[in-house]
């Protein structure tokens, strides 16, 4: 939320100026380095939070394989790289415009990227070369932390209260197993163009805006990037 306040304040003038603010604002520059205490990750809980979860699909998507130094670095640095590529927030208002903000912006300054893989998930361990395991297992990680970190951002509560309707604009993942579920740091990006609205004035129907083309989808399949922490009106349907 930090860096979407920052973001939105400054009225998307684009990444550079916002990791300089945040960077300046957050980060030590008087030369000393300061730490938790030990044996306290609570006080660390955005990041621990992410060294959770990455400990917790690691240990199923290598589960009882041997790997080698190179095996296990390489899985590790390509899963690093995959939980930093997780959309933060939109970079612009633009309706053409699908790129999120990414921690890897902060890292590198762009979005990280990726080549393209074969799909090696149904096939045995021992088949494969060590180069195409240690894909194997970055496949599985990314299968199992992308859907809980999707139904996570699109959690629902009981229905006490009316929930504020998705705006036209509104930057969102949509939710497609098909084409991400082999498809490591590829987020299906879209921008919703029209809404369709019920007779009781709910919005239930979109149509969104993709690289690949215009489709029309229920609000369950979208996720919304937050837009502006201050606006009541920006929150998640």
């Amino acid at each position: 939320m930090i860096i979407v306040e920052a973001h939105r304040a400054l009225k998307h003038a684009g990444t550079q100026a916002t990791l300089y603010v945040v960077r300046g604002r957050y980060w030590f520059t008087d030369g000393r380095n300061t730490f938790i205490p030990p044996l306290s990750p609570h006080f660390g809980g955005l990041w621990e939070a992410a060294v959770k979860s990455f400990k917790h699909h690691l240990v199923r998507a290598v589960g009882y394989a041997v790997l080698t130094y190179e095996q296990l670095e390489t899985c590790v640095v390509e899963i690093e790289a995959i939980l930093n590529s997780r959309p933060i927030s939109p970079l612009s208002s633009d309706p053409n415009y699908l790129r999120p903000l990414t921690p890897g912006h902060f890292l590198i300054g762009g979005p990280l990227t990726n080549f393209p893989q074969e799909n090696l998930l149904e096939l045995k361990p021992a088949r494969l070369s060590l180069w195409q395991h240690a894909q194997q297992m970055r496949q599985h990680f990314w299968r199992r932390w992308h859907k809980e970190y999707i139904n996570g951002l699109n959690a629902r509560s009981k229905w006490n209260s009316t929930a504020p309707n998705i705006k036209v604009g509104t930057l969102a993942i949509l939710k497609d197993n098909s084409m991400t579920d082999t498809s490591p740091m590829l987020w299906n990006m879209c921008r919703v163009i029209e809404t369709h609205s019920g007779r009781d004035g709910i919005v239930r129907v979109v149509t969104v805006k993709t690289a690949n083309g215009m489709y029309k989808r229920c609000v369950t399949k979208l996720c919304p990037l937050p837009t502006d922490v201050s606006d009541p009106d920006s929150a998640t349907p």
